[in-house]
């Protein structure tokens, strides 16, 4: 459920990075409350996913998946470059966080219940 969060989070950190374009500075009301909603679901959705998920790892993919979102996002809402070479880095940041997915020790059900027991009893 934690990778869920993770996710989550990293789409919604899309979300709001693509609703400061239309914040306009922060100078639109509704685009700003928006914004502002989506960053506190993101960040709420992170601290979840962190609860299970090692903090480097968990913060890392977040942002990549943002990045990589957004970069995205960039090329298809705002006609921003498609050239190879940037292409190129998106993929290497996938890359990284495919590896950083795969790099991290594996999380189960029982792991996390007993995690929060014994974080309970001290």
């Amino acid at each position: 459920m934690a990778w869920g969060y993770l996710l989550i989070a990293g789409l919604l950190e899309i979300g709001w990075a693509i609703g400061l374009k239309y914040t306009e500075g922060f100078s639109r009301p509704v685009p700003t409350v928006i914004t502002i909603v989506v960053m506190i679901a993101s960040f709420f959705t992170l601290s979840l996913a962190l609860r299970e998920i090692p903090l480097g790892t968990g913060y890392a993919v977040w942002t990549g998946i943002g990045a990589v979102g957004t970069a995205i996002a960039g090329m298809i809402l705002f006609g921003e470059s498609k050239d190879a070479i940037r292409l190129a880095c998106i993929a290497v940041i996938v890359a990284g966080i495919v590896g950083l997915k795969l790099a991290s020790p594996q999380i189960s059900d029982t792991d996390s219940k007993q995690d929060a027991t014994s974080t309970n009893e001290g």
